[in-house]
């Protein structure tokens, strides 16, 4: 019977992942399938058993910075501070070959820091970039996967939704994956830089600076008052977010009221508050939120059946009797994921794939804090990867004429190349990860 159990777990992921290719509704989909495997395995004393599960999760204090960390970003969208320090950091770099190419990526990186929302972050960059950079003749390759990529920057720079379900998942403090994301999403924006440098150097077409003559009526003493003007009112929510963290004052679930506070305190500021936008903002977070929460749910129920059939055992003693060693199990797990991230959503993917792995790499000594940042920038990939990366029909929904889907797909190439790069730099030196927490908290 118990052959049978663990048969059935994996005819249960298998229906899983065939229903999801087909289309049918995500949350939906995990929640039916594991009813029905529920109902199978353990007959009617199964909804006996799946209430005190959905119960111990979603009264989770933890994830109380989701819906917070959302309404934070949607609002922050709306204040207008993005297209401001667009146009600011376009004019700091603008003499650079490539400077605003440069200049998308690190107000994508500030973005992030401040919203760790990707989709608004893509479809604003989209919006208020992708125009100017094709009028100043950029190559529609380059422009297209800097703004992308540069966008999914929210997913590893903190305050990032996906370190909360992470943490929360794989039972790692979320203040230490805050932490510990920092010197990772720095490396991808360094390296993203690099590469724009470099491609600016070889095909100067692709990237031409702008006309000194535009310029010239723009003294140094207006570009300093422009630049403080544009930076300090992100550095503020992002100082009292991450500070209040790291400093030890808040947690995150804290920070999170804290940045949505903030948030709602720079809009009125720039005089984009009111009820209006607080109506839109609150549904907006409503939507995502309920979103993430119901694949939450049926993901927990997904889970219970899965262990209860005895799946777990079965994927561990499939793995152990690998002959990779830990480091080749490690390297098998991220290409799961990566290779998920072509169909899945990074909110399935952390859901359905991460607790099935996440114990067995416990099992095998495997630092959690590590394993969860790599998780991270693994799944970051997913939002560019064709045909399912969100980035991607993002921005191809505010393209304007001209600017094809096979242009975004050759533009993202060499950046998913590059994000695999720093997967690989933090897979073998853990110390970006693991140094700052350490210095920082003590851990």
């Amino acid at each position: 019977m118990e052959g049978l159990h663990e048969y059935m777990a994996l005819i249960m992921f298998g229906a899983l992942f065939f229903f999801l290719l087909l289309g049918f509704p995500v949350a939906f989909t995990i929640g039916g399938v594991a009813l029905y495997f529920g109902l199978y395995g353990f007959g009617p004393a199964f909804f006996g058993l799946l209430p005190l599960r959905i119960w111990g999760t979603m009264s989770n204090f933890t994830l109380l910075a989701v819906p917070l960390f959302v309404y934070m970003g949607v609002m922050l969208e709306r204040s207008g501070l993005a297209e401001e320090l667009l146009e600011t950091m376009a004019l700091v770099f603008s003499r650079l070959r490539g400077g605003l190419a440069i200049s998308v990526v690190i107000v994508g990186a500030m973005l992030g820091a401040s919203t760790g929302i990707v989709g608004a972050t893509v479809v604003t960059m989209g919006l208020l970039s992708l125009p100017t950079m094709l009028k100043r003749n950029y190559s529609k390759t380059l422009t297209t996967g800097t703004i992308a990529a540069s966008g999914t920057l929210g997913q590893i720079i903190p305050p990032s939704i996906v370190l909360v379900l992470l943490g929360d998942i794989m039972n790692v403090p979320i203040g230490d994956l805050f932490v510990g994301a920092v010197i990772p999403g720095m490396i991808l924006v360094f390296l993203y830089i690099i590469y724009i440098t470099i491609i600016a150097s070889i095909k100067p077409e692709w990237a031409p600076p702008i006309d000194p003559e535009e310029l010239a009526g723009i003294t140094r003493k207006e570009m300093w008052r422009r630049v403080m003007k544009a930076l300090l009112p992100p550095l503020f929510l992002i100082m009292a977010v991450l500070g209040s963290i790291f400093a030890g004052i808040a947690s995150p679930t804290e920070a999170a009221a804290l940045g949505a506070v903030g948030a709602t305190i720079l809009t009125a500021l720039q005089g984009k508050f009111n009820i209006e936008t607080l109506m839109g903002v609150m549904k907006s977070t409503t939507n995502l939120t309920c979103m993430v929460f119901i694949i939450l749910v049926g993901a927990t129920s997904l889970g219970l059946v899965f262990r209860g059939l005895g799946g777990d055992a079965l994927v561990r003693h499939m793995i152990d009797v690998l002959p990779f060693g830990m480091w080749g199990i490690l390297a098998l797990v991220m290409g799961i994921i990566f290779i998920a991230g072509f169909f899945l959503d990074f909110i399935e993917i952390t859901f359905i794939i991460v607790p099935v792995f996440a114990p067995i790499m416990i099992h095998m000594g495997v630092d959690m804090l590590w394993l969860a940042v790599l998780i991270a920038v693994n799944l970051q990939t997913s939002f560019l990867t064709p045909p399912f990366g969100f980035s991607l029909f993002y921005l191809k929904g505010v393209a304007p004429a001209g600017v094809e889907t096979m242009d975004i797909y050759k533009g993202i190439v060499p950046f998913v190349i590059i994000q695999l790069i720093g997967l690989g730099i933090i897979t073998l030196v853990p110390e970006t990860v693991t140094w700052l927490p350490h210095l920082l908290l003590g851990d």
